[in-house]
């Protein structure tokens, strides 16, 4: 946990409690800090639970445990461990993962599997399970915290706690979402995002709030990076309660099911930007556009290639409006491109258009765009309907100053 605040960050919101949520924090002592770093959430009976999780090669046991776990559909508790990811461990790290779950589930008299478990911080170190199982004892017997300690409780290079809420009416009830999300570096998810947890009261069938969640982590948390790395732990879990008693939402012809599945993406949405304002060293939001693409696909393809550049990054750090990085950058992404259609603008000004600049391109108001705090590069390839939106942020010294002394 960093502590010089992100230039970019936003004010933790006034969130209300979600009926049968219960949340508790605590010290592990993962690192030698003072602060508490083991988040304990308590979900009532009846909870139910989707997820997302890394597409990492190396994934951590937490990662395999949520996987397994999720065909269930079901949950009564999370646990989320900051400062040890517990990843790339070996049988040791499996068992601590085993350990966390049988405790809690003992402590609460469920099944294991019905424990969420989720680690953040150093790759390689096991997470230690004496460690783990004081703390877990010192979570029960804690005191009930709101969403702001919890939110802190995850962080590791994070500058500033997040977290979001959206509601909508479902069935003539209006029904309450609350997230919380962790993460500043090693974004760039392929799946997911760093650790990010959802609540709701909302009644909702397993396989519908999936669907939602699925649809929602495609157009936010996998249209995000920072540093073009992906996490081997990045797991994004939704929990339901159902505790409003709204009827079930079972499927797309469920009364509120339109209005659930916008405010669920639109959580999404909220919390994924919230990681990049807070992406290491940033000093500006980067939104980028691709359209006229032939696909999609192509179109999200080429505007990561774009946001992933370090090139372009840095000539916005610099506020340089140097857009043939942004050219070299459609040309490397191996999807289809032809230079003498392609049209580039920086904010509202057009840079560049069928292959060249623009006829008496004037750079000042692009300097001035790039001076601010939220910086916008749009591309249109003219071939196509395809089109896709990503985030990113600049890079500057910060980030290599924060991990070039991760460990120590």
């Amino acid at each position: 946990m960093s502590s010089e605040t992100s230039p970019l960050a936003l004010p933790f919101p006034t969130l209300p409690a979600i009926p049968g949520v219960d949340l508790r924090v605590a010290r592990a002592q993962y690192k030698t800090w003072d602060r508490c770093d083991l988040t304990y959430v308590t979900l009532q009976p009846g909870t139910v639970v989707a997820g997302v999780v890394t597409q990492s090669k190396c994934p951590s046991p937490e990662v395999e445990w949520c996987r397994a776990a999720l065909t269930l559909g079901q949950a009564r508790a999370l646990v989320v461990n900051a400062g040890n990811s517990n990843a790339f461990t070996g049988h040791r790290g499996r068992a601590a993962v085993e350990a966390i779950a049988a405790r809690t589930a003992a402590h609460l008299g469920c099944q294991p599997s019905d424990v969420f478990v989720a680690s953040t911080g150093v790759i390689g170190v096991p997470l230690p399970i004496n460690k783990a199982e004081a703390g877990l004892d010192a979570a029960f017997a804690a005191e009930p915290c709101g969403w702001a300690e919890a939110a802190a409780t995850i962080m590791t290079t994070d500058t500033f706690a997040k977290a979001a809420v959206t509601s909508a009416v479902v069935g003539g009830r209006t029904v309450n979402l609350v997230g919380i999300i962790k993460g500043s570096g090693m974004i760039a998810p392929d799946m997911a995002t760093m650790l990010g947890f959802v609540f709701t009261d909302a009644a909702v069938d397993p396989a519908f709030l999936q669907g939602a969640l699925s649809a929602a982590n495609t157009r936010s948390f996998s249209c995000i990076t920072v540093d073009s790395d992906t996490s081997t732990s990045d797991t994004v879990l939704a929990f339901a309660t159902g505790a409003a008693g709204n009827a079930p939402l079972v499927d797309d012809d469920s009364d509120g099911a339109d209005a659930f599945r916008a405010a669920l993406a639109d959580l999404c949405h909220q919390l994924a930007l919230l990681v990049v304002r807070d992406g290491e060293g940033a000093t500006k939001l980067i939104e980028i556009t691709v359209e006229g693409a032939e696909s999609d696909t192509s179109a999200h393809r080429i505007a990561m290639s774009i946001a992933n550049s370090p090139l372009v990054k840095t000539a916005i750090a610099g506020e340089d409006a140097n857009w043939g990085r942004v050219v070299m950058a459609v040309g490397k992404a191996g999807e289809p491109a032809e230079r003498d259609k392609l049209s580039i603008r920086f904010g509202e000004t057009q840079v560049a258009e069928g292959g060249l600049a623009v006829t008496g391109y004037d750079e000042a108001p692009v300097a001035a765009h790039l001076k601010g705090s939220e910086i916008s590069v749009g591309v249109d390839l003219g071939l196509g309907d395809g089109r896709a939106t990503v985030w990113t942020c600049d890079l500057t010294h910060g980030y290599i100053a924060i991990n070039a002394d991760y460990r120590s």
